[in-house]
């Protein structure tokens, strides 16, 4: 009743699963998760968004309205302004800048001229947020990679002495 278990070597205490604790392999499968999940995350959309922000470097410049405001590192901004004489509105990038501005904000965006969908503010082109969320995201998935080496090598300790033939005396 004190939340041990005597199975295993003779005197041998090990805390019970109702104390609170995870076993080991439960454990490394969370973290290794955790790993693939903020690799892919880096890989897969931060470096990505960060290139694309990069890639509009040389677009064209134009004086933008900020349309609509919101979570504009998800994407969710939009921009309004004038491009060949037509009057555009387009979504913000993953990855971009300028969430806390509100609606009407005057900014600077560069665009493909071939395609004025594809915009970015001008502060932003340089990789912006998307190049810092890339890096933050791959070190926390380096970190739960270190953190389940270290969980496995304990386990695989801990399994060897409980193998090992209680010493007689």
């Amino acid at each position: 009743m004190d939340g041990t278990s005597k199975a295993g070597a003779p005197g041998a205490t090990r805390p019970s699963m109702a104390a609170g604790g995870l076993r080991p392999r439960t454990s490394l499968l969370v973290l290794l998760f955790l790993a693939l999940l903020l690799g892919g995350c880096s890989a897969l959309v931060m470096f990505p968004a960060a290139r694309h922000l990069r890639s509009l470097q040389d677009g064209e410049r134009a004086q933008a309205t900020l349309h609509t405001s919101g979570s504009c590192m998800a994407g969710r901004c939009q921009v309004e302004f004038e491009a060949d004489g037509r009057t555009v509105v387009a979504d913000l990038p993953v990855g971009s800048g300028g969430g806390k501005d509100s609606v009407g904000t005057h900014l600077t965006v560069r665009y493909e001229s071939d395609d004025p969908q594809v915009v970015a503010r001008e502060d932003d082109t340089g990789g912006g947020g998307a190049a810092v969320g890339a890096v933050m995201s791959g070190a926390g998935a380096l970190l739960f990679l270190v953190i389940a080496v270290v969980v496995a090598i304990g386990a695989a300790r801990q399994r060897r002495t409980d193998s090992l033939p209680p010493s007689g005396s």
